[in-house]
């Protein structure tokens, strides 16, 4: 077997674990999918890879597959996304009802959209970094390497990055639907009748909010830390004509939330000890058509008298 097939072999023999790193560092299976492609035509090139003179053909294979994701999350901070992208969370949607004992099961998946709204509020470094050594282990020295930094200031990135995933314990995080709900009720009603007061009382002192424009409106992401910033950004969910739908987005507490008839955003809940502690909030058009459509025919606020002035 030549140099050629047995990098071509192994390369297959280990797509599933590449794949499985680049979607934890990305995010999503079709960009995890492309990353790992991209990797393999990059290593498969005429003289790119020796496999004779690479002592740990995994361990240089992970760091293409890796510098190949930072580069698409570099990409992604640096410039819109096209509207064929594929870029952003694998989200979820169900109906809000009561759920059987096969469905619980997708409550766990909460536990996941909590991961991605801190994930999205670190920088490309920080969050290769996490991913690479709290959930792989791997070395410092070899992360470093992949970013061309000192391995003391890849720790100190690490470091960053951990205490802004931990500042929520995943087992602390509310699973029960109806408690979820009864806290996202009360956040909007608050918002509704500008009650900062219950809003600082409503919200984690650690509290994310995300906002992810997506391809369709890319100036709107953002991320805000601290109750006080939160609370104002709420006063812009009091649009006076707003009605909610009541959902479930990857096993949290959501709402599609709707103006003249039309779906504007979908916000999601995380619930720690009674208080929110993130929130994810859909604003890509685009994505937001696609998952309503995926849970059917939404009900338009004048069907069986659902409309309301905020979730039920």
């Amino acid at each position: 077997m030549d140099s050629a097939e047995q990098l071509s072999r192994h390369f297959e023999e280990s797509r599933q674990r590449l794949t499985a790193l680049a979607y934890r560092i990305l995010g999503n299976s079709a960009d995890a999918e492309d990353a790992v492609q991209d990797a393999w035509v990059r290593l498969s090139r005429p003289g790119a890879t020796d496999v004779a003179v690479v002592t740990n053909l995994d361990g240089w294979m992970t760091t293409v597959v890796s510098r190949t994701c930072l580069n698409k999350l570099r990409a992604r901070a640096a410039r819109p996304e096209s509207p064929t992208d594929a870029a952003g969370p694998e989200l979820h949607v169900r109906p809000d009802q009561a759920l059987g004992p096969e469905d619980q099961a997708l409550l766990a998946e909460q536990v996941s959209l909590a991961l991605h709204i801190v994930l999205q509020s670190l920088t490309p470094p920080e969050r290769l970094t996490f991913v690479l050594h709290d959930s792989f282990g791997m070395p410092f020295s070899e992360i470093a390497n992949v970013l061309g930094k000192s391995t003391e200031a890849t720790r100190k990135l690490a470091s960053r990055a951990r205490q802004r995933v931990h500042a929520v314990d995943p087992a602390e995080i509310e699973t029960n639907p109806a408690s979820q709900r009864s806290v996202v009720n009360a956040f909007f009603a608050a918002s509704r009748d500008g009650d900062i007061d219950t809003l600082l009382t409503l919200l984690h002192p650690e509290i994310t909010f995300h906002a992810d424009g997506g391809a369709t409106r890319p100036a709107a992401s953002a991320t805000i830390h601290g109750p006080e910033n939160v609370t104002r950004r709420a006063a812009t969910f009091a649009i006076p004509d707003a009605t909610f739908q009541p959902i479930t987005l990857n096993g949290s507490a959501a709402v599609i939330v709707r103006s003249n008839h039309q779906s504007v955003s979908i916000m999601a809940f995380v619930i720690s000890h009674g208080r929110i502690a993130q929130i994810y909030s859909l604003l890509d058009q685009l994505r937001i058509e696609q998952l309503v459509n995926g849970i059917g025919q939404a009900r338009q606020p004048s069907d069986n008298g659902s409309s309301q002035s905020g979730p039920r």
